[in-house]
């Protein structure tokens, strides 16, 4: 099952190694904007504070990038999972518009910001091919292109005869293709943006934890196990990893482990018959896989949630690989080389959020949607913490919902997993 090298890190990791521990001590004096979590959404913000002239430190508790930011696929999509008429009956046509607006945004801001900052990532406009579970899924799809749902997203859908050309496998009743969606090498992009945020100026700290955080003297401040220092303004980007030193935000955001599995690397026709172009995949089910081949084409690459509870990446790697058989019966004895697994940050109503408790700025809730919607809300809410009117984006606009009795320990997902496996084999 396992390769003799295997390994429980992510594949990533291999061109982009994170081990970096940053030397030095905090500055002794009061700065500008503290940010807390160097992923994408922490990184970006820092670039934005530290090229408006703020003193601008990064806090990391782990190893820079450690979390969600260099684990999770590499896929780049419009980010937002429902349409123009769900969103309007929540929220209003003005409302509406904006979040279906941002989410197509966050897609092409990712794309301009790697191209002006010559940042080498492997980033490709590839498409991403959905794939319908059942007849009933495929009927859904197509009524919903015709409808105009997926709005300037240029989705057409590809028939169940058309299949070979897309991908490699009869387990699903054709499918649906958003030609814009991109992908890249997540742990490189990563890498290339904290060289953008230390050339613009700002300070980053590894293995830096915040351990306290109070309003202190009209600004804040925060306890590390470095030392203390102070802030005028501290944003929180802390996604899946928002832990009790700011209680509010967790309330609202669900930790949600997700797994991968990369493969040993695979013949070249083989791959080319399974996988015939380089989209992003996933289907329609409610427990949703997602895979591609890597950026050199040699290993497949798979995702998903398949444990009721957080497992080890030992054990949910063969699950995974199961999973992928079933997709791929020739693959049954192809070895895994890396298993690994992050946790991504939902929300209750799968939307992310963005929004400020004077001077206490947040952005998180990417469900699923990371790599895109963190960048450009890193983005947006690093403008926000300078005050920049650019920066003010429609999820600031909505509430910011969470449920009684939850303190951030989602006890509720082991029997919503079960439940949404269930669903699946009906093909409802």
């Amino acid at each position: 099952m396992f390769t003799d090298d295997f390994k429980e890190t992510p594949y990533w990791w291999e061109a982009a190694p994170i081990a970096e521990r940053t030397q030095g001590d905090l500055p002794g004096q009061k700065v500008d904007v503290a940010i807390i979590g160097s992923g994408y959404t922490g990184l970006q913000a820092a670039v934005q504070c530290a090229r408006a002239g703020r003193s601008t430190v990064v806090l990391e508790a782990e190893a820079l990038g450690y979390g969600a930011s260099t684990r999770n696929g590499g896929q780049i999509s419009t980010s937002v999972k429902f349409g123009l008429a769900e969103l309007t009956k929540r929220y209003g046509q003005e409302i509406a518009e904006g979040i279906v607006a941002e989410g197509q945004a966050s897609r092409d801001y990712v794309e301009q910001f790697i191209r002006d900052e010559g940042i080498a990532c492997h980033f490709n406009v590839a498409g991403r091919f959905d794939g319908a579970h059942s007849p009933r899924h495929f009927k859904k799809m197509a009524q919903n292109v015709v409808a105009g749902r997926y709005q300037n997203s240029g989705a057409y859908m590809v028939s169940e005869a058309d299949m070979p050309a897309e991908l490699g496998t009869k387990a699903y009743y054709g499918g649906m293709v958003f030609p814009r969606h991109a992908n890249l090498h997540p742990a490189l992009y990563h890498k290339g943006l904290l060289g953008v945020a230390r050339a613009a100026g700002a300070e980053v700290h590894s293995h830096c934890a915040v351990t306290g955080l109070k309003r202190q003297n009209g600004g804040f401040l925060l306890d590390t196990v470095k030392g203390p220092l102070q802030a005028a303004r501290v944003i929180l980007a802390t996604n899946g990893y928002t832990g009790g030193i700011t209680p509010w935000q967790q309330r609202r955001v669900i930790p949600i482990g997700s797994y991968i599995i990369a493969t040993e690397e695979l013949p070249e026709p083989l791959i080319d018959r399974l996988m015939p172009t380089d989209r992003n995949i996933c289907d329609s089910r409610k427990l949703v896989y997602y895979y591609r081949r890597s950026p050199d084409r040699k290993r497949i690459l798979f995702g998903g949630r398949v444990s009721l509870q957080e497992a080890d990446p030992k054990v949910s790697g063969p699950r995974l690989h199961r999973e992928m058989v079933h997709l791929f019966p020739e693959l049954a004895d192809v070895k895994i080389s890396h298993s690994w697994t992050g946790k991504v940050g939902y929300t209750f109503d799968t939307l992310m959020h963005a929004g400020q408790d004077d001077g206490l700025f947040y952005a998180m809730g990417y469900c699923g949607s990371g790599v895109g919607m963190s960048s450009y809300m890193g983005m947006r809410i690093g403008q926000q913490a300078v005050d920049d009117p650019r920066g003010m984006t429609a999820f600031n606009r909505i509430p910011f919902p969470t449920r009684p009795f939850y303190t951030g320990n989602p006890w509720f997902l082991a029997p919503s997993v079960m439940a949404y496996r269930l669903w699946d084999r009906t093909g409802l």
